[in-house]
């Protein structure tokens, strides 16, 4: 790693300045009409969001009081609305509102941010999805990362598990969803085995993705990523922008479990952290252990962009 690398720290410091001293130190939730502290948000266990899982969201951040990315967010929330045929009284403007005001209203100037629709309950307790009552809702809480301080500093230890992600036929992986128990049962195999996090495979063997994250791998200065079984994540859209930028060659493909151990640098994408660098797989270095330059490369063009206006939107607080 070279020594602008090393002085670049994986996450910028957020400055507290203009934060509301009457903020909510849990954040603020938009329900049923109306913005909540976030320990009053209530939703029914009659909701199939809570019983069967049928919900979609998206998740967007805030970082020193601008969000990243939001078009990309809602647009693809309201993609997965359409596909999973929910209605909810907003146009992509005013759930942007809302989000804004969950915000300012909260006051933090790091936020993670929600946007979700549940399909709600029927009045008549049918198990026709048509009868449901959709309920749109979202919150802005403090922003927390995939990836702790260290780890992002010295990299991630990531395990493999043989569990297989839920195959695209059953589930529209663009369609962000709570159907989480083949990434739980991940968590718990790399756990087992002393690693911080997990990757599950797609169903040909591949490398599919981890919870919440995206993953690339470096070789011979080209990047990869799994091309099909996996969410295809804004944070991962985001590094082929600046690859673009930065005259890098990206590409989306199967990537193997061989592949993946015998890369010169592996790194991680998700909106919960950026871009986090992996530096162990399976018990074994990635290339001599370190943070490697092309990550901490992307890592540094990640946060910069979060000041540009191109890029991002200024939060309003009151």
């Amino acid at each position: 790693m070279s020594q602008a690398a090393q002085d670049t720290p994986p996450l910028p410091a957020v400055s507290d300045r203009h934060i509301d001293p009457h903020s909510y130190p849990e954040g603020i939730a938009f329900l049923d009409g109306q913005y909540l502290p976030m320990s009053q948000a209530k939703v029914s266990v009659l909701d199939w969001g809570f019983l069967h899982s049928d919900a979609t969201y998206d998740t967007v951040h805030v970082w020193n009081g601008r969000f990243f990315r939001l078009d990309l967010h809602v647009d693809r929330f309201f993609l997965g609305l359409q596909k999973l045929r929910m209605t909810i009284p907003f146009d992509r403007d005013g759930v942007a509102e809302v989000l804004h005001n969950c915000v300012a209203l909260s006051g933090h100037r790091a936020a993670y941010v929600e946007m979700l629709c549940t399909r709600g309950a029927s009045p008549t307790f049918s198990r026709d999805p048509r009868q449901a009552i959709n309920r749109f809702m979202a919150f802005a809480v403090p922003f927390g990362s995939v990836a702790n301080a260290e780890q992002l500093r010295r990299g991630l230890r990531v395990a493999i598990s043989d569990k297989v992600r839920i195959p695209p036929a059953s589930i529209d992986p663009a369609i962000k969803n709570y159907h989480w128990l083949d990434l739980v049962g991940g968590l718990y195999d790399a756990y087992d085995r002393g690693a911080e996090t997990a990757l599950i495979l797609d169903f040909n063997g591949n490398v599919a993705e981890g919870p919440a994250f995206n993953v690339f791998c470096v070789k011979d200065d080209r990047l990869s990523t799994p091309a099909i079984g996996v969410l295809p994540g804004i944070t991962r859209r985001t590094v082929f922008d600046l690859c673009a930028e930065a005259g890098l060659a990206a590409t989306t493909a199967d990537v193997s479990v061989s592949a993946l151990r015998g890369a010169d640098e592996v790194f991680i994408t998700s909106t919960a952290g950026g871009i986090m660098p992996v530096t162990g797989v399976d018990g074994a270095d990635i290339a001599d252990g370190k943070v490697g330059p092309i990550t901490s490369r992307l890592m540094a063009l990640y946060w910069q962009k979060h000041d540009d206006p191109a890029w991002s939107s200024q939060v309003n607080y009151p």
